[in-house]
């Protein structure tokens, strides 16, 4: 009796746990989850509103990014290696960025309860940015000249470091954050101008379009940033910077969706989100109802948005489809 050919058998494969496989793609999605709790923080500034449901969704994303970031703790206790391999592809640079940057955002959540452990928990989150930037740089240095090109990622990367000057300025850090804003400023400048330049030569292939939503983040946070440390011109030229960007986005949504829903939707995610909070607090800062009107419908858009590219990609996870379509690295 003839045996079937190897490619059309049933074949045994090792079964992998999860947390083995964790893809960081899963991480812009949680980033984006706690930057929506973040703006719902800033309604009663802006609106009045009860602080409630922002506390609420704050509570509820402390745990979500326990959860999620605590499977990739596990992968990279296991095997060390992996981070420097995550790295290699564009979904792994986006998503390690951003699980540091959410780490960010969870010190920011303690503040109020202890600061203590918001602050060990901001400088690991700091530490870490700053270890996944010198392993990008390395890479960049060393790797094939192809893999130089400037993305919106390097926003992550080099500009990430900006969301840790919120928590900073909570816990008094003011001269940390100062630094970070000023150097923020000029990776941001940096990367947007080397973007324009690249974007007027090539036209981004249809799945990476979504990525060009990241330009949104750097100016919406720039500009929160530099409100937070008084600096109310810089805060409003960042802020009509960030309404300019969010309409050509809008204007190129079907171009920029064309390959349809993927991972990298997820690059949509923080960018409205960190957009909704700045609008919101340059209306309570008294520039306009202009400003409130926009944060309050961004808001109310990104509610809607956010958790279901979230729940989109958590399925993805869940199903262990997301580190096969990301190429993440096993433990």
């Amino acid at each position: 009796m003839s045996q079937q050919p190897p490619a059309f058998s049933k074949q045994s494969t090792p079964q992998v746990p999860r947390w083995r496989k964790t893809p960081p793609a899963l991480y812009p999605p949680v980033l984006g989850l706690f930057g929506l709790a973040t703006a719902w923080l800033r309604t009663p500034d802006a609106f009045g509103a009860p602080a409630a449901f922002g506390q609420l969704l704050s509570g509820a994303m402390v745990l979500i990014f326990l959860y999620t970031a605590g499977h990739y703790v596990a992968k990279l206790a296991a095997r060390p290696g992996v981070v420097a391999e995550d790295l290699k592809i564009l979904p792994g640079r986006a998503g390690l960025a951003a699980l540091t940057m959410a780490g960010m955002l969870f010190a920011s959540t303690l503040v109020p309860y202890s600061r203590l452990l918001a602050s060990v928990a901001l400088a690991l989150a700091i530490l870490g940015h700053a270890a996944v930037l010198v392993l990008v740089i390395k890479g960049l240095l060393t790797g094939p000249v192809e893999g130089r090109k400037v993305t919106p990622v390097n926003h992550l990367t080099f500009v990430g470091l900006i969301v840790s000057a919120i928590p900073a300025l909570q816990l008094g850090w003011h001269g940390y954050a100062s630094a970070i804003f000023w150097l923020s400023l000029v990776g941001a400048v940096v990367i947007w101008a080397l973007s324009a330049l690249q974007f007027a030569r090539e036209t981004p292939p249809p799945p990476l379009r979504p990525l060009l939503a990241i330009h949104l983040a750097p100016a919406s946070l720039l500009g929160t940033v530099a409100l937070l440390l008084g600096l109310p011109m810089l805060g409003l030229v960042f802020g009509i910077l960030a309404i300019g960007l969010l309409a050509a986005l809008v204007a190129g949504g079907r171009w920029i969706t064309q390959a349809g829903f993927s991972p990298f939707w997820g690059a949509f995610t923080f960018p409205i989100a960190a957009f909704s909070s700045l609008m919101m607090i340059l209306a309570g800062a008294g520039y306009g109802g202009v400003f409130r009107i926009l944060g309050g419908v961004v808001l109310i858009a990104a509610t809607l948005f956010i958790p279901w590219v979230a729940m989109k990609v958590g399925q993805m996870w869940l199903k262990g489809g997301l580190a096969v379509k990301t190429n993440a690295a096993v433990a």
